[in-house]
């Protein structure tokens, strides 16, 4: 039994302010510690479960966050950019059983803890075939893609109630609960990495690989943004339409297709933000 852990920051324990996720912070270098007590709690519970191994990629900012030398040592992982499927790379090599979703958070538009999709402010909503998407959606419609189900996700309260939406029989565990965007009435390290540890075991039950899903497709993807300049550097991707003021949109075949194409689209939006203006 093969797991990939996609490991996103903003939904692990205590984080619940921007500088608790900005690289380079005093508050990110205490949070990381945190961040990995969660990755190894997984970990933990997925070998108990009878796992035979753990692969880690790293999914959040920078993809450099992770405390390797405090990693369980029964684990690899991946970490750094550039990757072909940034937050599930690892899944195309199509040996992983399950995926893990580890400290993902609400969509952008939705009530979270730092909730948003990818970009922290700019991207204002998401939408594939008419439904709200979070990372967690996107990435979930990839692993379905490569056979892969999603067997257990972890973040706040919001979370894990958007998880039963994507995947509706992974297990969760929650670490916070929401009070408000930047507020969370928080659990301790000790106590969420045992939780975690316990709902992995149990969803370690769940890593079984599927036929791919290659009937699912194609995706209409529409993309709120809150400036208009925003909109126009979208608009530069082949395939991608300007359909409002604020509103992009554009159809791939494949759920492969889908996230890349994303990708290609918020790294221009994010190239078209000015400081203060956005």
């Amino acid at each position: 039994m093969k797991v990939l852990i996609s490991a996103d920051m903003e939904g692990a324990t205590g984080v619940t302010w921007p500088a608790d996720v900005e690289p380079g912070t005093e508050q990110w270098q205490r949070c990381r510690a945190m961040f990995t007590s969660d990755v190894n709690g997984a970990i933990a519970g997925l070998f108990d479960g009878g796992a035979d191994e753990v692969l880690v990629n790293e999914a959040h900012a920078t993809m450099r966050n992770l405390l390797l030398e405090q990693l369980d040592e029964r684990a690899t992982m991946i970490t750094g950019r550039h990757k072909a499927l940034t937050m599930v790379e690892g899944i195309q090599s199509g040996d992983v059983d399950g995926v893990v979703f580890l400290g993902y958070h609400a969509g952008a538009g939705a009530e979270g803890v730092l909730a948003h999709t990818y970009l922290p402010n700019s991207i204002t909503g998401v939408w594939v075939d008419g439904d709200p998407a979070s990372e967690g959606r996107l990435n979930a419609l990839v692993a379905a893609e490569y056979g892969t189900p999603v067997i257990l996700v972890t973040g706040d309260d919001r979370a894990c109630a958007d998880a039963l939406t994507y995947a509706p029989r992974a297990r969760t565990a929650a670490v916070k609960d929401y009070v408000s965007r930047y507020a969370a009435r928080c659990r301790p390290p000790a106590r969420t990495f045992e939780d975690i540890r316990a709902e992995a075991k149990a969803a370690a039950g769940l890593a079984v690989r599927h036929d791919p899903a290659t009937d699912r497709g194609p995706y209409t993807v529409e993309i709120e943004v809150d400036a208009t300049q925003l909109a126009d550097f979208a608009g530069m991707v082949p395939t991608v339409e300007r359909v409002a003021e604020r509103r992009v949109r554009y159809t791939a075949a494949t759920a492969h297709d889908l996230i890349r194409c994303f990708k290609t689209v918020t790294t221009l939006i994010s190239n078209g933000i000015e400081n203060h203006y956005g």
